[in-house]
């Protein structure tokens, strides 16, 4: 069946290709609306992430199961779509993928976290407590990935609302990329920063991680979805150089979540 998400892309990718293709999706626990009018989207969202054709994926806001609203969502209701049996990680990712996902948050009725799926071998994956408050539980989800026959560490983040805990939240990205990753190593940082006001490119910046995107371009909005102003979505990166930065848009791509995926494609600094 075709994709009807496949034509707002790049062309797709392939195994062979020089480009690593990266992309981070906030993708607000797979579900839209309130009330009456709460909808389901996780299966819309397999379609999507089918669509992005990334070597990596970096997930936010993924829930590993809530009870609550697989009952608002049971199979039983008719005309409903089923909430998926599996994890939702694990549900989203294409075919041969691998994938890995830790959670952030314990809530009542379930627990939500990030997550990362990747079409090249994983290696053992970290997680870090950053969580700076009681009121939000945050992580950071570190994977070395294999390509290319060379390893590059993931660093996946979603950081909190509070302007001062984020940048505390960044400097323990700062920390862990300088005490836990070789120096030498390339380094993608990829996720919901929620940094509004801009704040947070100088404590990267500490540790050779700089925002993928050409000199020239703007910052690149991604939320919210429906009319991008914010640029809430991003890549940081570290011994590699980015080719390009997109971010699909459309009415379709704009119901699944509050926020729009960016894409951008890599390569090793020569």
């Amino acid at each position: 069946m075709l994709n009807p998400l496949q034509s707002s892309l790049l062309p797709p990718t392939t195994l062979g290709t020089r480009h690593l293709r990266v992309a981070t999706y906030n993708i607000h626990k797979g579900v839209r609306g309130m009330g009456p009018t709460k909808r389901l989207e996780i299966h819309n969202l397999g379609l999507a992430v089918e669509a992005l054709d990334a070597d990596i994926v970096c997930l936010q806001e993924v829930r590993r199961f809530n009870h609550q609203e697989a009952r608002t969502f049971s199979p039983t209701r008719f005309g409903v779509q089923s909430w998926p049996s599996l994890p939702q990680a694990e549900y989203l990712a294409p075919e041969g993928y691998e994938v890995a996902y830790r959670t952030n948050a314990v809530t009542r009725h379930g627990e939500h976290g990030n997550a990362l799926l990747a079409r090249w071998p994983i290696g053992d994956v970290g997680h870090h407590d950053v969580s700076d408050h009681r009121f939000e539980q945050r992580g950071l989800l570190h994977v070395p990935v294999r390509w290319r026959q060379t390893e590059v560490h993931v660093v996946v983040v979603h950081l909190g609302l509070i302007h001062a805990s984020r940048v505390r939240q960044a400097e323990r990205v700062a920390q862990l990329v300088a005490e836990q990753i070789p120096a030498g190593a390339p380094v993608v940082v990829a996720g919901d920063f929620n940094d509004w006001n801009e704040k947070l490119d100088h404590i990267l910046a500490s540790v050779g991680l700089h925002r993928a995107g050409p000199a020239d371009q703007a910052r690149v909005a991604t939320y919210p979805s429906l009319i991008p102003v914010l640029a809430l979505d991003r890549v940081y990166m570290r011994g590699l150089r980015c080719e390009s930065v997109m971010v699909p848009r459309g009415s379709t791509w704009a119901r699944l979540s509050d926020h729009l995926p960016l894409v951008v494609e890599l390569d090793l600094q020569g």
